[in-house]
């Protein structure tokens, strides 16, 4: 990871807490252990000691890593780690996350999703159920094996979350937003796989639109249920 200096932003301690922050994710330093010295990192690196002291404080304030006196920095349990936080997500979505990464997202997807479509088929207004057909249109028109075949399914599922009307429900989505994209392109990479979904999202938006909040919510928990199936052959077959 040295010899980079000519890909590195200005900030440098950014990019210094994004390779460790990577590295501690992806379990190339193991909870509990230590990591490295300052000028083993340091020298690593190609950084100064400010840098990385810098980039210490960035991953401590993202629940990874804790300084202990006269031992030095030791990574945190899981448990520790601010699993919402957009960068940690982005960096666990570099990183080829395991199974059980997608099994827990999916699981916190169940809690929050169902119960959004629920919400937004009550408190939708037409702008936003609008906002939601667009979406889906840009699904079905989505040219197979393009970008867009993912990133119109994370449009739809961001629409319904806005239409809750309840911020707390929209911080949630864009909290995990880097995560869910990397799920979407997971779901998406087989074509027929992709098509087979299109009638659960037409679904979900029928009922919105037509304010039935159980059918809603019945139809998000379908293609939930469906999505995660998908994902996790796409895995398997990797």
């Amino acid at each position: 990871m040295a010899n980079q200096a000519n890909n590195r932003p200005q900030n440098i301690h950014n990019w210094v807490a994004s390779e460790l922050g990577s590295r501690i994710v992806g379990g190339f330093y193991a909870p509990g252990e230590y990591i490295p010295n300052e000028n083993a990192i340091c020298e690593e690196l190609e950084v100064s000691r400010t840098s990385l002291r810098e980039a210490f404080k960035v991953l401590t304030a993202k629940g990874l890593i804790e300084s202990r006196p006269k031992l030095g920095t030791r990574i945190r349990e899981r448990r520790h780690w601010n699993m919402f936080d957009p960068v940690i997500l982005d960096w666990f979505s570099q990183s080829k996350p395991s199974p059980e990464f997608y099994t827990s997202l999916y699981e916190i997807r169940e809690v929050f999703e169902p119960a959004a479509a629920e919400l937004a088929a009550k408190k939708r207004t037409p702008e936003q159920l609008e906002v939601i057909a667009a979406a889906y249109a840009k699904m079905e028109a989505a040219e197979l094996g393009s970008d867009e075949v993912y990133t119109s399914d994370i449009d739809f599922h961001m629409a319904i979350l806005d239409a809750t009307n309840n911020e707390f429900m929209v911080s949630l989505g864009v909290s995990i937003q880097s995560a869910l994209l990397e799920i979407f392109r997971l779901s998406s990479t087989i074509q027929d796989d992709f098509i087979q979904s299109l009638p659960g999202h037409k679904a979900i938006y029928t009922a919105i639109a037509a304010g039935d909040s159980e059918g809603a919510k019945a139809e998000m928990n379908k293609l939930l249920s469906t999505s995660q199936d998908t994902v996790h052959k796409n895995i398997e077959r990797k």
